[in-house]
């Protein structure tokens, strides 16, 4: 059978860089990093970072667990926070999204009692988050709070170098400014777009430029 040149190409140009020199900081995210940075100088127990979809938010809690050595909880019977060490750090992502808040609760009492830190992930501050333990909302919401807000446009250009980095595409700064103004100013839109732009590259074998980038952006309406 003959192939055809449209046919999906096998992607092997990916590879995605991660680590805390892969973590692109701006203004819309330099409180955040800065306050991941002030470990083990945090006030109580607990912080709590939130931020939208794709902005950074498990990337910065992982440079943040590596550093503190910390244990990630994976649901109520995680053995390894069946009873915390002296000084033990976690970190719990999508907190908002959990529906174990009991054991949430007694592993915030547990750790607290033991020295210990924790980092809640969340996509909003946990005085929006509803039908939840109000003994573990209360110690939230007391608990520090930093944010990671929406990319501006210095934020999004960086993160498109990257993200053509990662894949190993060769991008003009043509091209970067055309999709600039405009993508929907997103992690995750910034995320969908390059990936679409380095499928269409392999199956067309064409470069990345400004006709094929204009070409995916009607596509996607």
């Amino acid at each position: 059978m003959t192939a055809r040149k449209s046919q999906m190409a096998l992607d092997l140009r990916f590879r995605e860089a991660v680590g805390r020199e892969d973590f692109l900081v701006s203004a819309s995210n330099a409180e955040a990093v800065a306050w991941m940075d002030s470990w083990p100088g945090w006030i109580g127990p607990a912080s709590v970072l939130i931020g939208p979809p794709g902005a950074g938010k498990t990337h910065l809690g992982q440079v943040w667990q590596k550093r503190a050595n910390a244990v990630s909880y994976e649901g109520p019977d995680s053995p390894d926070l069946a009873d915390p060490p002296r000084g033990c750090a976690v970190l719990i992502d999508d907190a908002d999204r959990r529906t174990d808040d009991t054991a949430l609760f007694h592993l915030y009492n547990a750790v607290a009692a033991a020295g210990g830190s924790m980092l809640f992930i969340a996509r909003t501050p946990p005085a929006r988050w509803t039908g939840r333990l109000p003994d573990l909302l209360s110690r939230l919401s007391a608990a520090p709070t930093v944010a990671i807000l929406p990319p501006d446009e210095a934020l999004i250009s960086a993160v498109l170098v990257k993200m053509f980095a990662d894949q190993q595409l060769d991008a003009d700064p043509d091209v970067l400014s055309y999709l600039v103004v405009r993508m929907e100013r997103s992690f995750d839109e910034a995320r969908a777009l390059v990936a679409e732009i380095n499928r269409t590259s392999l199956a067309e074998r064409r470069s990345v430029t400004v006709p094929l980038v204009r070409e995916v952006l009607a596509r996607r309406g």
